[in-house]
């Protein structure tokens, strides 16, 4: 099958918008993304689309992908709308490049949008909780706070971390999100903010969640055969692996581990032909502080249990031999849900072509995007990898 590659990228800023609608954030979006390519692109250069959107509060549930893809003028264009709860933006990722390798279409468009921040607290949890298991999580009352709550309550019992070693994440997110004119929360924490915060669901506190955002991402796509069309910059999609996993924790062997982010990950490092120790930075899903120190472990970053130590030591921040979430990651820059995947591939390409800004690292030669839905019902993981560029 034909390799793929990147060959633009673009976001919003995430965050509250009550002035927007989905199709105006998508469009800007999709303008940052063509924006983006070397060469220019055009509308009828698109072959195929993917959006990624779990719809919450109902807004054009059927036909949504549609809906925003007529709207920036793509006529015609096959487009999907994949729904993977937070996952979906990761999934249609994964959905535009398997119609490039099959051959179906030789450029492709993922995206994602949500708009979360026009409902009340009560109807947004309720929305946010359709992604859980629905007779035995939703309908009993428990939110996605207490699932995480009770992954946090298990990894603490089990293995050497705290409550500070949740804050840690915090802290070095808030760190990187400060750095990004995208980030919905783009302010820098201290520990001692962080670990004194206000409960949520102990033992996670205010500032081991993610904030509910507004905002839209949108990657565009090109085969081998006609990337040099749009631009002289390589970033390969190097590999793609995804799973699905029982929906209810209460279902698992485990509470501190996801095994489709373990599959996800083989499968995306196997195909890439890469080791762990390979990558030079990753975005990983930390929907709640818990979700990234379990994210470590799943990923092959250290062994079960060694999360906090990689956070101790530094390993994960900016300047560490591994930085994870230089673009703020959900806590900081935010989780518009359908968008987080795609927006995660934004900040991968931003890294890879040098044009991440302050947040920039030394010369990344590979990268990668984790994207879990729900409390790991399904995970996504690509890795891309900077070609250099061409002559």
């Amino acid at each position: 099958m034909r390799d793929v590659y990147v060959i633009g990228a673009g976001q919003t800023a995430f965050g509250a918008f009550p002035d927007r609608s989905y199709r105006d954030l998508f469009a800007e979006a999709f303008a940052a993304a063509r924006d983006s390519v070397d060469h220019g692109i055009d509308t009828d250069e698109i072959d195929e689309a993917a959006v990624g959107s779990l719809g919450v509060g109902g807004r054009q549930l059927g036909l949504s992908g549609p809906a925003v893809t007529e709207h920036v003028g793509l006529h015609n264009v096959p487009c999907s709308r994949i729904e993977n709860a937070c996952g979906a933006g990761g999934f249609a990722v994964r959905q535009a490049v398997q119609a490039i390798k099959s051959g179906l279409a030789d450029v492709a468009l993922a995206g994602g949008y949500e708009v979360m921040t026009d409902l009340s607290g009560d109807v947004t949890k309720y929305w946010l909780g359709v992604s859980g298991e629905t007779e035995w999580e939703r309908l009993t009352g428990t939110t996605f706070s207490g699932v995480y709550a009770q992954m946090a309550s298990a990894y603490m019992q089990e293995y050497d971390a705290t409550k500070e070693d949740l804050s840690r994440v915090a802290v070095k997110n808030h760190g990187n999100g400060a750095k990004n004119p995208k980030a919905h929360l783009g302010f820098e924490c201290s520990l001692e903010d962080a670990v004194s915060a206000p409960a949520v669901a102990d033992p996670l506190n205010l500032y081991h969640c993610c904030p509910t955002s507004d905002g839209a991402a949108v990657a565009l796509l090109a085969s081998e055969d006609v990337v040099s069309e749009f631009t002289d910059e390589r970033v390969r999609v190097a590999g793609v692996g995804a799973a699905s996993e029982r929906v209810g924790l209460a279902e698992r062997d485990s509470y501190t581990e996801i095994s489709a982010s373990q599959v996800a990950g083989e499968t995306a490092y196997e195909q890439a032909g890469i080791e762990p120790d390979d990558l030079d930075f990753a975005e990983v899903h930390d929907c709640f502080a818990i979700a990234e120190l379990i994210a470590y472990e799943d990923l092959g970053f250290c062994e079960p249990g060694g999360a906090a130590r990689l956070l101790r030591e530094g390993v994960t921040d900016p300047d560490g031999d591994l930085p994870v979430n230089t673009s703020g990651g959900l806590k900081s820059k935010g989780h518009p849900i359908g968008a987080t995947g795609t927006g995660q591939v934004v900040e991968a390409f931003d890294q890879l072509t040098g044009q991440a800004g302050a947040r920039q690292l030394e010369d990344p030669k590979y990268g990668l995007t984790h994207n879990v839905g729900g409390s790991g019902g399904a995970s996504v993981v690509h890795v891309f990898e900077n070609e250099g560029v061409a002559r």
